[in-house]
């Protein structure tokens, strides 16, 4: 992840030139500031940019704004990235100043306000260091409809516009002149505004899987685009779907759509003006005593090993990837049906075999070792729960599939920088698996129950230099014969 932290003393001076032309600056005056923050992702994680702007809070006057395009990162990093900014905007206008912070991220409003615990790794130092700008007594949080943050919106795609280019954001008469001279919280005419590229709006699905620290009445989390922003109203989800999916063709995410069509189409992966992708061959183990019973078999079980059946199966899987020749590096789930797997196909390419503990297979608690049948039977209402929230565990303190899509993400970010241009062979299981193709289809959680894996089968994500990913599916060990 780019380091949160930058240049403040260039950044403050920006920031004061930028009041200088909005209208004046405000140091030393101890005054009251709005400051509105948005950022996002084109994909989560994706091409991201953050946006913020600060204004009087008496008279509504924009005296500042500051966006930045982040490279790739994820929706909750680019949202804390836009508050910082906004804060340090506010502090270099006027470092006395009381500020109230408007955002249309409940989890930012609600982890900084102090009411949910903030426990992904990424967004702690970042949280810190905003905590850090103001004191705590001098600064108040509000969360607000997306439609009452388009300023902001608006500089974040600008930013994510720019860097799409390879240029610096620089502000537009269309933000820039938005909300001088009106009042607080008002919308013009102009705030329409040309279409907004789609970019995802969502927080991170995995990032803040029970997160909350015991707040009463807090609303249940919603699943799809804004999963994992939790309290999010689920109609809200829909409206800015809607709004994203309508967006003209000239839109950087549609010409990414067009380009991951070609890619899947073309024979040889895709677009040579990305250069070569991090390519991830993902290779569910062999077959163990219980994958043809149907039984829960995750990392929390008695971790079974290859039948014959899966010694067989790995043995044709190793031969069909010598013949292909691709495979540089492999990385193994530290299970022993991964590692039994992983190394008869290592033996055969002559590589060595990596263990990464992120690939290991969800922990099903009490479940495992039954089959489904049997667990509607004995624990019905865990069940119920668990296929209707991302967010429900196993009986018995397992882990719920936002936990492991936390996992997943946070594996294949530190996969794809260690392994940039080459392809590797990960073997993994299930969920992982499907967790792997599901991010990169940007699908919700729901749809991990509409994908069926077979032991054996290899599925292929590339992942390019802009944030994109192509998805290629085999799911049949048939053609390894």
């Amino acid at each position: 992840m780019e380091d949160a932290v930058g240049d403040e003393a260039t950044r403050d001076q920006a920031t004061r030139e930028q009041a200088m032309r909005a209208g004046g600056t405000r140091a030393g005056s101890g005054g009251d500031f709005l400051v509105e923050a948005d950022g996002g992702s084109r994909g989560n994680p994706g091409p991201a940019g953050y946006g913020a702007v600060v204004r009087d809070a008496a008279t509504g006057q924009t005296l500042a704004e500051t966006a930045e395009y982040l490279g790739v990162t994820t929706n909750n990093v680019a949202e804390y990235r836009g508050l910082l900014a906004g804060l340090r905007a506010a502090h270099a206008l006027d470092p006395e100043a009381t500020v109230h912070v408007r955002m249309d991220s409940k989890l930012v409003v609600e982890q900084m306000s102090g009411r949910w615990k903030i426990k992904h790794p990424d967004l702690k130092p970042l949280a810190s260091e905003a905590m850090r700008v103001f004191p705590a007594d001098r600064v108040t949080y509000e969360w607000i409809p997306r439609a009452s943050n388009k300023h902001a919106d608006r500089l974040a795609n600008e930013a994510m516009d720019a860097g799409a280019r390879g240029e610096a954001w620089s502000p537009s008469a269309s933000t820039a002149e938005l909300h001088t001279g009106a009042t607080a919280g008002a919308e013009t005419d102009a705030d329409a505004g040309p279409p907004e590229p789609a970019a995802s709006r969502g927080d991170d699905v995995e990032a803040e899987a029970g997160a909350r620290s015991g707040a009463t009445g807090a609303p249940g989390a919603v699943t799809g685009t804004r999963g994992g922003e939790t309290g999010t109203p689920a109609g809200e989800t829909g409206a800015r779907t809607g709004e994203t999916g309508a967006r003209a063709g000239e839109t950087g995410a549609v010409r990414a759509d067009v380009r991951a069509a070609k890619t899947v189409a073309s024979p040889g992966w895709g677009p040579p003006d990305m250069g070569a992708p991090a390519t991830f061959v993902l290779l569910r183990h062999g077959e163990t005593p219980l994958t043809p019973q149907k039984r829960f078999s995750g990392s929390g079980g008695t971790d079974p090993s290859l039948s014959a059946v899966g010694r067989e199966q790995a043995e044709r899987v190793a031969e069909a990837l010598a013949r292909r020749g691709t495979i540089q590096a492999i990385v193994s789930s530290p299970l022993a049906r991964t590692r039994e797997t992983a190394a008869v196909v290592a033996d055969r390419l002559g590589l060595d075999v990596t263990v990464d503990e992120g690939l290991r297979e969800t922990d099903f608690g009490a479940w495992e070792g039954l089959t489904f049948a049997e667990v509607r039977e004995r624990h019905p209402e865990d069940l119920n729960a668990w296929l209707a929230s991302p967010h429900a565990q196993p009986t018995g303190g397992g882990e719920s599939f936002a936990a492991t899509g936390a996992r997943i993400a946070a594996t294949r970010d530190r996969l794809v920088a260690a392994h940039a241009g080459r392809t590797v062979l990960l073997v993994s299981h299930v969920t992982p698996i499907k967790t792997f193709v599901r991010l990169a289809l940007g699908a919700p959680p729901e749809a991990l129950f509409r994908m069926e894996l077979s032991a054996a089968s290899l599925s292929a994500v590339a992942y390019y230099a802009d944030g994109n990913a192509s998805v290629r599916l085999f799911n049949d060990t048939s053609h390894l014969r």
